[in-house]
């Protein structure tokens, strides 16, 4: 199976139908099954509460989902990746929408800048998948804005020779720039220029299906082509994911939260950019258990599976030798006193192997120490950045031998 193939999360049934369709279009010039495929097909679209659609993924794990939130496919582009920016709508802005799917989350910046601004908007959209892309023209448009996403989408399929009928009627408006790359996004992002987005929107399915889009060095290719003021923003919660936002040189900060228990994440080079803390216990997490190992992928090439065994033998020979044991949620217990007698052994034992004798030594709390200062609302001088950096340089020396209590 190519790499594309195992990229592209959108449901087989629907996945194969779509590319006979538009193999038909192609070979007769027969658009009618293009233009009747919603109504004949609707089963495979999923309303969300906000009236948008979505589509239903291929089986993972012995499980379909959704690619949005049922709350609602379009509130979500808005919510999470739009609502978290700082724009300066009296300058020229430009995004990178990687995993850009059904062209959701692009429509929404659209929407957004049209109502702000009159200076120009560049938007370049990534998807490694035509199919995915194409699925973008057969879905019912959420706004009015996507119908502009959706011409630019044709345009490129029509180019590339996946579709041959040019039907979607929008015109793009000349202050607005949208660019379509169908490949893989890591090969794209390395023809990038240095400095030149203000925001990048990170939207692959998971981590999981997806860790080369999570990875370190692709995150440093991000901060080579971020501005300095410029935000990521991502739906997910990731330890690993944050980890790895931090080792490419950013800081981090929460996200939205919206259909989902958590907030995602937001990154940028400038905290001052990022108003919000992560929870207190992810950020104990991050600094000091092995759950927050970064995803790893060199050459920019390696395929999934090798990444995700990789970080697992990682993970493996940093616990109890440079990070405390994730098991148990171990290091959140640090600085408390236990209550629970069965867990608390299971805690010391897991901390004893990192020189830290109990959850209320002083070298617990002198690696937590940091925490006593959070704040919800951070800024350039306390912010969670700042904080899981100090807790890793207090673990390492705790580790070391190197403080004497």
């Amino acid at each position: 199976m190519s790499y594309e193939d195992n990229a592209r999360i959108i449901n087989d049934d629907i996945f194969d139908l779509v590319n006979e369709v538009f193999a038909q279009e192609r070979s007769s010039g027969n658009i009618e099954r293009r233009v009747n495929f919603f109504d004949t097909y609707n089963d495979y679209f999923v309303l969300t509460d906000d009236g948008s659609y979505s589509i239903s993924s291929k089986e993972i794990n012995h499980k379909v989902e959704t690619l949005h939130t049922s709350t609602g496919a379009i509130s979500e582009s808005f919510e999470k990746f739009i609502r978290p920016m700082k724009f300066n709508y009296d300058e020229d802005i430009a995004i990178l929408d990687i995993c850009a799917g059904l062209g959701y989350n692009s429509s929404a910046a659209i929407a957004d800048f049209m109502k702000h601004s009159k200076a120009n908007l560049t938007i370049d959209m990534v998807e490694i998948s035509k199919a995915t892309f194409a699925c973008g023209l057969l879905v019912p448009s959420p706004i009015p804005e996507h119908d502009i996403t959706k011409k630019a989408i044709e345009d490129e399929l029509i180019k590339q020779d996946y579709a041959h009928v040019s039907l979607e009627k929008a015109e793009i408006p000349e202050n607005i720039s949208l660019n379509v790359y169908i490949e893989d996004a890591r090969q794209t992002v390395q023809r990038l220029d240095d400095n030149a987005y203000d925001a990048i929107f990170l939207d692959p399915f998971s981590q999981n299906m997806a860790p080369e889009l999570f990875s370190l060095e692709f995150f440093k290719e991000f901060r080579r082509v971020i501005k300095d003021d410029g935000i990521i923003a991502t739906y997910t919660s990731s330890a690993p994911v944050r980890a790895g936002f931090i080792d490419a040189g950013f800081c981090i900060g929460l996200g939205p939260i919206f259909g989902r228990k958590q907030g995602g994440t937001l990154a940028s080079p400038n905290p001052e950019m990022l108003d919000y803390s992560l929870p207190k216990n992810d950020e104990i997490r991050i600094a000091l258990s092995d759950v927050a190992i970064p995803f790893r992928d060199p050459g920019l090439n390696n395929d999934s599976d090798t990444i995700l065994e990789a970080r697992t033998e990682e993970r493996h020979d940093a616990r109890h030798n440079t990070k405390i044991s994730s098991a148990v949620k171990t290091p959140i217990f640090l600085g408390d006193e236990m209550d629970d007698e069965k867990l608390k052994r299971r805690v010391e034992r897991n901390l004893k192997k990192m020189n830290i004798p109990s959850t209320t030594s002083p070298e617990a709390f002198y690696i937590v120490e940091v925490e006593d200062d959070y704040r919800e609302k951070q800024d350039s001088m306390n912010n969670s950045t700042y904080r899981i950096l100090e807790m890793k340089k207090r673990l390492e020396k705790v580790k070391n031998g190197e403080i004497i209590f």
